[in-house]
């Protein structure tokens, strides 16, 4: 009795199958429904909240900049890729992006904040305080007396490092660290603001400043000789092993025909 009421073999697998497309075909139209419902009006961005450093953006620059990249309705939006388009904004260094439901976007920005002008005269590109190099519009910059640094590409956290240990002591000088060099093959070189050119040389970060700081406590002593100050120093040399080279405004160590007869 048990074996007539059986079902046969065929029509077991044919329900299996019916059932195997069933569940598939219903996951489709599950994800096209979703998909529909997230693109639709109520479900579109809203509104976007915006904070953090926003003093070279705003709501305007935003939108322009930033809005015709964010594809998608709020539900679809790649964070990832919001980030990158804020990232992408001039002045912009990090974007933190979150969703605000049920339609809002939370965006906390973090802007470069410029110490140096990096490359040759003329060029764009800025160095925040973290050693990054970044471009903008340099009528943007707030702090035009900003020094120039420059330096082989990856060098950039360590030229400005060196910097900010060599500025100091010039300053206490009265004399003010304009721009600083580091060639290509690792020598250091500094401008004044008064033009004046400092061949400081090779060496670890330790003998560079050992160097600097005997040549500026020997500075007044030696221009005093000449009654000239620290600032008249047109040139100088600290390559030598046991002094350096200098040159002073006005002094001229040409020895003239008529001083020699």
């Amino acid at each position: 009795m048990s074996e007539a009421l059986t079902t046969p073999f065929d029509v077991r697998l044919m329900n299996i199958t019916a059932n195997a497309l069933f569940v598939v075909f219903g996951g489709l139209l599950l994800a096209a429904l979703v998909s529909w419902a997230a693109n639709r009006a109520t479900f579109s961005i809203g509104a976007i909240t915006v904070s953090g450093d926003v003093t070279h953006n705003n709501a305007v620059t935003l939108r322009a900049n930033v809005v015709p990249k964010l594809g998608g309705g709020f539900l679809t939006l790649d964070l990832a890729h919001a980030k990158e388009a804020f990232e992408g904004v001039p002045w912009v260094r990090r974007a933190i992006v979150k969703r605000d439901f049920p339609n809002r976007l939370q965006v906390v920005l973090e802007e470069h904040r410029p110490v140096a002008y990096w490359g040759p005269e003329g060029e764009s590109k800025l160095l925040n305080n973290f050693g990054e190099v970044f471009e903008a519009n340099l009528g943007e910059v707030e702090h035009e007396m900003l020094p120039r640094l420059s330096g082989p590409t990856g060098q950039e956290p360590h030229v400005l490092a060196m910097y900010q240990v060599l500025q100091p002591r010039f300053e206490a000088m009265d004399l003010s660290l304009d721009q600083l060099d580091l060639t290509g093959r690792g020598s250091w070189v500094a401008t004044l603001d008064t033009g004046a050119a400092i061949e400081i040389g090779r060496g670890s970060d330790a003998e560079v400043t050992a160097r600097t700081a005997q040549f500026l406590k020997t500075l007044t002593q030696v221009t005093s000789r000449y009654n000239r100050r620290p600032d008249a120093v047109e040139s100088a040399d600290l390559r030598h092993a046991s002094g350096y080279a200098l040159r002073l405004r006005g002094v001229s160590t040409v020895v003239t025909d008529a001083k020699k007869k």
